[in-house]
């Protein structure tokens, strides 16, 4: 179990009377645009689950492949064990010989998914870890389906691939973002919590601008489709068959 504590997020602001440029202060004068440059530390408090493989060495010339799992919104808080309730995260607890690297944020109480956070996440696992940054696999459930859509579609370039788990997206910045992005879409056909229609909007969208997405429907299943989706071997065979240098 890791916390992640610190992030920079770097902004550009016009001041009133003056701002930092290259380090220097310039004045502001009435009538002039001037290119100004703010630096602020903000604090951030997430823990997240990591999992390395048994046979993951630090020290050897090795990079592994990563998934990032998001989960729902009813294992938000900063109960850890929360996090090891569905997906890869419970998979692992079993299984010391995974074949990725997992890593499993928890989302605070009351919070939804944070782009900022979990970017600042990735580049401190990436910093950390012999990661493979072009086999990186992003997948999330529920409200981590809506933000596995979400963090692809304004940082497709960190992923080879997505599989989001009844969840919804913006289905006309997508379109544009995720072009050639592998995904595969799961959804209960009867779930009364995430209705199908949200993952269909996506799907049908990429799929009339051309993109080759798979959508896996249970018919039976309600608002829980991701034990299927998880216990389906085929998807983590998937995730491998994709590199995002791949991607045209």
């Amino acid at each position: 179990m890791k916390r992640l504590t610190l992030i920079t997020v770097a902004m550009s602001m016009l001041f009133m009377y003056g701002c930092s440029t290259t380090g220097r202060k310039a004045s502001y004068q009435p009538g002039q645009q001037v290119a100004c440059e703010m630096s602020k530390k903000v604090e951030v408090n997430i823990g997240y689950q990591l999992f390395l493989p048994a046979s993951y060495d630090q020290k050897e010339n090795k990079d592994w492949p990563m998934i990032l799992f998001l989960h729902g919104a009813g294992e938000r808080g900063d109960d850890l064990e929360k996090v090891k309730m569905h997906g890869p995260p419970k998979m692992v607890e079993t299984d010391p010989d995974f074949r990725f690297v997992v890593v499993s944020p928890q989302c605070p109480t009351g919070q939804f998914w944070d782009i900022a956070v979990l970017n600042a996440l990735l580049d401190e696992i990436i910093e950390k870890y012999n990661i493979d940054q072009d086999r990186i696999y992003l997948t999330g459930l529920s409200m981590g389906g809506y933000g596995t859509w979400n963090l692809s579609t304004y940082h497709a370039d960190r992923f080879a691939a997505i599989a989001p788990i009844c969840g919804g997206g913006q289905a006309r910045l997508a379109l544009w973002m995720l072009k050639g992005m592998p995904i595969w879409v799961f959804h209960g056909a009867k779930d009364n919590t995430v209705p199908i229609s949200e993952s269909k909007n996506m799907v049908e969208a990429l799929k009339k601008a051309g993109e080759d997405v798979r959508f896996t429907i249970y018919p039976e299943a309600g608002h829980d489709s991701w034990t299927q989706a998880y216990n389906t071997p085929e998807l983590f065979d998937w995730f491998l068959s994709h590199k995002r240098s791949d991607r045209k």
